[in-house]
C-alpha cells in the first residue's frame, strides 16, 4: 500500500526546465490549477452566458457566489473595500475551486495545489504585500502608527510595538500555515482510512462509512478553509484602509 503521503508528491509533465538552480518544470500541481482556473471560468461564463428572469440550475449557484463574497466585503471592509472586490472575489474562488478539484481523482494529474505550504505561502504573500502597499499609498508615515494602539499609555510602547510588528509580519505564515494544514492533514485521513479498505476486504465496511463521513467532512473543510482565507484578507483590508 502507498504511503499516505505520496499523494502530495510533486510529478513533472514535458521537458525539466531549470532556471538558476530553480525547477520551473510543469507539475500536477501546476495542472491542478490550470484545471481550477479553466473550471472557475466554464462555469461563470455557462451560468451568466444567458441570463433569465427565471434562472437555470447554474445562474443561481454563480449569483450565490458573488452575493457572500460582495456581503463578505461589504461587511468587514465597508464601502470603500468595493474596489477591491474582484481580487477578492477572485482569491476566494480560486482557493475553493483548488480545494474541491482536490478531492477529484483525476487520473494523471490528481494533486491538491493548497496542500503545497509553497502555494498557499504565495497567495498569503500577496496579499500580505498587497495590504502593506495600500496601508502606506493610503496613510503615508501614519501608517506606522498602526503598531502603536490609541489610547495605550507611552511607557508601554517598547513592549506594544516589537508584539504589534512580530503579529503583523506573522500574518502571512499563520495565514498560509493553515490552510496548507487543514488540506494536507484532511487528505492523509482519507487516504489512511482508505488503506483500511482496502486491506480488510469485506470486514472493511465500517471504515467504509467513516470514509464517506470523512469525505464530506473534507468538502465542509475545503469551502471552510476558502472562507477563512478571504475573511482574514478583508480583515487584513480593513486594517489597511481604517488603521485603528
Amino acid at each position: 500500500m502507498a504511503s499516505p503521503v505520496a499523494q502530495f508528491e510533486l510529478k513533472s509533465y514535458g521537458p525539466q526546465i531549470e532556471v538558476g538552480g530553480i525547477d520551473l518544470s510543469f507539475t500536477n500541481s501546476a495542472a491542478m490549477m490550470v484545471v481550477a482556473i479553466v473550471g472557475i471560468v466554464g462555469f461563470l461564463t455557462l451560468s451568466m452566458s444567458s441570463r433569465k428572469l427565471v434562472p437555470g440550475r447554474w445562474q443561481p449557484m454563480a449569483e450565490l457566489s458573488y452575493e457572500f463574497v460582495a456581503n463578505m466585503v461589504k461587511e468587514n471592509v465597508g464601502s470603500e473595500g468595493r474596489k477591491y472586490f474582484p481580487f477578492i472575489f477572485s482569491l476566494f474562488m480560486f482557493i475553493l475551486a483548488c480545494n474541491l478539484f482536490g478531492m477529484i481523482p483525476f487520473p494523471g494529474i490528481h494533486y491538491t495545489p493548497t496542500s503545497q505550504i509553497i502555494v498557499t505561502f504565495a497567495m498569503a504573500f500577496v496579499v500580505f504585500i498587497g495590504v502593506t502597499l495600500i496601508a502606506l499609498a493610503r496613510h503615508g508615515l501614519k501608517f506606522f502608527t498602526f503598531f502603536f494602539p490609541s489610547g495605550a499609555p507611552v511607557y508601554m510602547a517598547p513592549l506594544l510595538i516589537p508584539i504589534e510588528v512580530i503579529s503583523y509580519f506573522v500574518r502571512p505564515v499563520s495565514l498560509s500555515v493553515r490552510l496548507f494544514a487543514n488540506m494536507m492533514a484532511g487528505h492523509t485521513m482519507l487516504k489512511v482510512f482508505g488503506g483500511f479498505v482496502v486491506a480488510l476486504g469485506v470486514f472493511g465496511v465500517a471504515p467504509l462509512a467513516l470514509i464517506v463521513a470523512l469525505t464530506a467532512f473534507e468538502i465542509l473543510v475545503a469551502v471552510l478553509q476558502a472562507y477563512v482565507f478571504t475573511i482574514l484578507t478583508c480583515l487584513y483590508l480593513h486594517d489597511a484602509i481604517h488603521l485603528h
